[in-house]
Formats: C-alpha cells, structure tokens, sequence
C-alpha cells in the first residue's frame, strides 16, 4: 500500500466515515402474486418480511447451486433486491420469465441509480439536509449503510459526503475491507458451481417455508447435519495466489484459496477459501507446499 492508501485504511479501521462507489443491481418486483411466485424462487421466507424490513436471500438452481446473493428489502407492497453486478443479469431474467404467468411485474432499475456503501460513523440525516432531503435515497442497513440515490443526484451526494468529512476509498482498500469481513464475492469466492449452504452465511436460508426451487438438495445438506465444505477463513504463514490447493499435513485435499490480502490492522496474510468439513475447526493447520494456511473463523474483523 502507498502512504495515501495506507493512511485512508488507518481512517476506516479507527472508527473514522468513508465511501465506496461500485456498480450493483438494483431490482423491483410488485404484483399481488409476487410473494407466491417469489417463495418459490429463493431461499428466504418472502412470507415473514414486514414492510420496511430486509433480508438475505440467495436464487438457487434446481442443483441447489449458487446464481446470486441478494438483499431484499420491502417497501409496502414493492420488493427491492439489491445484488453484486455480476449476478443482476442472472437475477433480472430469472425473474422476468414469470411475468407472464400471472400477476407479477418486474423492472430492473440499475440504470437509474448509483450505489455509495459508508463505513465508520455516520449521521444520514446530515447527509439528506446536506444534499438529498427532497429525493429519499434507498437504504439498506447492515454492518455498512448501502445507499441508491438516482443519478441526477450522484454529484450531490458526493459533495455532501466530502462536506461530512467522508474519505473515497478506492478499489485495494476495499477489496482489504471485504476480506477482513468475510464477504464472498461473486465470480471470486462463490459462483454456479457452489452449494447455497456452503457460503456459511447466517439467515440466508429458511429451512421452515415451502418448496423452491433447489429446496431439497438443500434441505437433504441440512438434515445430514453439514456441508461436505465450506467458506472460511484462514491465516497464512506467506502470501499464495488464489486458486491454491490446500492439503493436510498427511496429503489429503483439504480444500482452496479463493481471495487473498495483508491485513495491516492483524499484521497478516488472510485468505477466503473452502475447506472440508473434517478441517473447518478453527486453530487447523493445513499446507500449500512451505506455506501453513491456519483455519480462522469469520470475520477476521467486524
């Protein structure tokens, strides 16, 4: 890292407020059959969610495999799922094709927005009196805040979050951030080849609602008791490139590294990575080569 990129690091992981830009999905789904259609399409109970409320879902294939994460929020009787750019495609079309079957309307609204995620301490109402007041953002809450505002008002908002004393972070910073976190990234850490349950992502999955599509491979996962893999984190003795091959003390394939950084807050390497079941304790040391990956439980830090 340069001294700049170092010094926004130290900002962020101090508590102090910064801003990421980054193109992502943005979908709306309405209709008075849109909970029917949409319980039999993802993995959450569209059923439990209250307006205003949020939640995680993921949109499996009948393999039970992975085509998108998404955060669903609710604003009355219309349903926003917000996702990575690489799955928005996947996400628009798989549901598209059901409007035709009934009441059920779908409009991607990607174009029309810009996505600004801000970390550290944050006053929103600031923000809106600042720039926004007369055009409500949308808002996801999570351990960062999520922000759609619409592209007329991009420019503002960023002249607001300058004003408030907030930080660009740029693209190694993040990339770090997301790391330190635990969250998988789509074509990175997690794509069609991966199991919905093996992500290891708290309130993803209802395993009480009715049948959706892929609901039984991973319902037959769940009631064997666990996956035959599963995302985690592990700490390296040296840097290695994703995609290595992990493997125990004794030869055994152990698993893959998927996403690798320095942390400077931990002073380490850390990695993203699946890992059997057997080896998925934390404290496990398993080899690529001369290099020891250490199993870690996620987060590395919140």
């Amino acid at each position: 890292m340069s001294n700049d990129t170092e010094n926004t690091y130290e900002h962020i992981r101090s508590g102090g407020s910064g801003f990421y830009e980054q193109k992502r999905g943005l979908i709306a789904v309405w209709g008075k059959e849109a909970v029917q259609f949409l319980d039999g399409l993802i993995s959450n109970d569209m059923k439990t969610l209250e307006d205003g409320g949020q939640m995680l879902a993921a949109f499996p294939n009948a393999q039970g495999r992975l085509l998108a994460v998404v955060r669903v929020l609710r604003q009355g009787d219309r349903y926003l799922f917000e996702t990575e750019d690489a799955t928005r495609e996947k996400v628009y079309q798989n549901l598209f094709r059901f409007t035709f079957a009934g009441e059920f309307f779908v409009e991607d609204l990607s174009d029309q927005y810009e996505y600004f995620e801000l970390m550290g301490e944050l006053d929103l109402m600031s923000l809106f009196v600042l720039g926004i007041s007369a055009e409500k953002p949308i808002v996801y809450e999570g351990s960062n805040t999520s922000l759609f505002v619409s592209t007329k008002s991009a420019d503002v908002v960023r002249d607001s979050l300058d004003q408030l004393g907030f930080i660009r972070i740029e693209d190694e910073i993040y990339e770090t951030l997301r790391i330190e976190s635990g969250t998988p990234k789509y074509g990175i850490d997690m794509d069609e080849t991966t199991i919905v349950p093996e992500l290891g992502i708290d309130g993803l999955i209802s395993y009480n609602k009715g049948c959706y599509i892929g609901q039984e491979i991973i319902a037959r996962i769940y009631f064997r008791g666990h996956v035959a893999k599963r995302l985690t984190g592990m700490v390296l003795s040296e840097p290695v490139a994703a995609g290595s091959e992990l493997i125990t003390p004794e030869g055994k394939n152990a698993g893959r590294i998927t996403s690798v950084t320095f942390s400077p807050k931990l002073d380490k390497t850390i990695a993203l990575g699946f890992v059997r079941y057997d080896y998925l304790a934390s404290g496990t040391e398993l080899m690529m080569e001369d290099v020891t990956a250490t199993v870690s439980d996620l987060p590395f830090l919140d």
